[in-house]
């Protein structure tokens, strides 16, 4: 099998490109406990108290990748601005959000991967608690931090809520960490999903390979999650076709399927009428 993470230490250029820097241009290398990934696309705005978050984390074994879509807002001149700080960055067109996830898997060396979006933010000891839940339960695959929204506290890990609901089996992404072992295991994002095709990463790494995950206690706070964003701008008719595919292709049962499609129709039906 081909490996998936960590094939590259910088990546090929494959598209038009409008930068690339960080500590490996410099042929400065790691072999850390952490990889942090964040993809970008016209944020300067949030950007930055991101990037703070993650220099800022008090557990210091870790690396930092940025993988930018080419934009245009000024955003590259602030990444610029930290790259002395960062591992490795790169600026150039690409397929959407889960390409830049699959790039940034593949540019990873750290023993566990956190994915951390371009508005939100990680709690200075994230880090350290993740750590020490990984040390002390070797056999685990992946874990969930508590994660503080606007509205409320996302916390917890319910695998079974999985068949039912793509947003609500666990906590957010913003908490989600994973040992490197298992994302081999799982694999890209599939890039023919454009709105879930993290259901569909979540969906294979607890049904179909069955690994072995847990959350932290709900009190243990790793980060923020921002409302907005990608996620919040989804057309819902296509989200829940899309929706309705992936579990159809993950082989769901068709009897569930339809009743959680009707049940996610007619709870959201002013999004559809509007």
């Amino acid at each position: 099998m081909e490996k998936k993470i960590g094939k590259f230490l910088k990546y090929p250029k494959k598209a038009q490109r409008f930068g690339e820097g960080g500590l490996r241009i410099k042929n400065i290398n790691k072999n850390p406990k952490f990889t942090l990934i964040t993809v970008v696309l016209n944020n300067k705005k949030l950007l930055e108290k991101t990037i703070k978050s993650v220099l800022d984390q008090n557990f210091k074994n870790f690396e930092y990748i940025i993988i930018d879509g080419g934009s245009k807002d000024g955003t590259l001149e602030l990444i610029k601005k930290y790259n002395d700080k960062l591992d490795y960055w790169v600026s150039e067109k690409d397929e959407g959000i889960y390409d830049a996830f699959n790039k940034g898997m593949e540019l990873s060396r750290g023993e566990c991967i956190g994915i951390i979006n371009s508005d939100d933010t990680y709690r200075p000891n994230a880090l350290k608690i993740i750590s020490n839940y990984l040390e002390t339960n070797k056999n685990i695959d992946f874990i969930f931090g508590s994660v503080q929204k606007r509205w409320g506290l996302l916390s917890g890990y319910k695998p079974w809520k999985i068949f039912f609901s793509w947003g609500f089996y666990s906590s957010h992404s913003t908490g989600f960490f994973i040992k490197s072992t298992a994302a081999e295991k799982v694999g890209y994002y599939n890039l023919k999903y454009k709105y879930h095709s993290d259901y569909d990463y979540f969906f294979r790494l607890i049904v179909k390979k069955k690994l072995i995950g847990m959350a932290t206690k709900k009190n243990e706070i790793t980060g923020d999650f921002r409302s907005g964003g990608f996620s919040s701008n989804l057309k819902f008719i296509e989200s829940l076709k899309e929706d309705f595919k992936i579990r159809r292709d993950n082989g769901q049962n068709i009897v569930l399927l339809l009743f959680v499609f009707l049940y996610r129709y007619i709870k959201n039906i002013k999004k559809v009428i509007n």
